[in-house]
C-alpha cells in the first residue's frame, strides 16, 4: 500500500482540511513517548470519527488496529484487525473510524523533547492535538 501522495493530490486534500476545519471538531485521544531511539505517536478514533492527520514528511512505520477506511491518494481501502505499513514520507491520511481504532506511528530519532520529535516529522505541528 502505498500511502504517498501526489502533489495534485496533496492540494485536493489541503482543500478538504480547510473545508474539515469549519466543522465542529472532535478531539481524538493521543499518547506519544519516547522508547529506545523512537517516538511513538497513537490516536485513538471511534466509529464515525474523521480523522485528517498532519502531512507526515518523513518515513515511519504506522500500525492501525480496529476497523476503519483510509484514503491512500488514489481510493478509499478499508483495514479490519492488526495492519503494519510501512508508509512513505509526503503522506495525509483521511481515516474514518468504522469501529474503535488505534492509528500508531513509530521512527527513529534523535528529539531529546516530543516536541522536538513533533517538529521532525510534521511541519504542522501547531495545528497537532498534543500542542492545543
Amino acid at each position: 500500500m502505498n500511502l504517498a501522495l501526489t502533489d495534485e493530490t496533496l492540494a485536493k486534500l489541503t482543500q478538504v482540511q480547510e473545508k474539515m476545519l469549519t466543522l465542529p471538531q472532535e478531539d481524538v485521544h493521543t499518547e506519544h513517548f519516547f522508547h529506545a531511539g523512537m517516538y511513538v505517536r497513537t490516536v485513538t478514533i471511534g466509529p464515525e470519527v474523521v480523522l485528517m492527520g498532519a502531512l507526515i514528511k518523513i518515513p515511519t512505520l504506522l500500525i492501525v488496529s480496529g476497523k476503519t477506511k483510509v484514503f491512500t491518494g488514489d481510493s478509499w481501502i478499508e483495514l479490519e484487525g492488526y495492519n503494519v505499513i510501512p508508509a512513505k514520507a509526503g503522506r495525509n491520511q483521511i481515516f474514518v473510524g468504522m469501529e474503535e481504532t488505534h492509528i500508531t506511528m513509530i521512527f527513529h530519532t534523535n528529539a531529546e523533547t516530543l516536541e522536538q520529535a513533533e517538529e521532525e516529522f510534521t511541519g504542522e505541528y501547531e495545528a497537532l492535538v498534543t500542542r492545543r
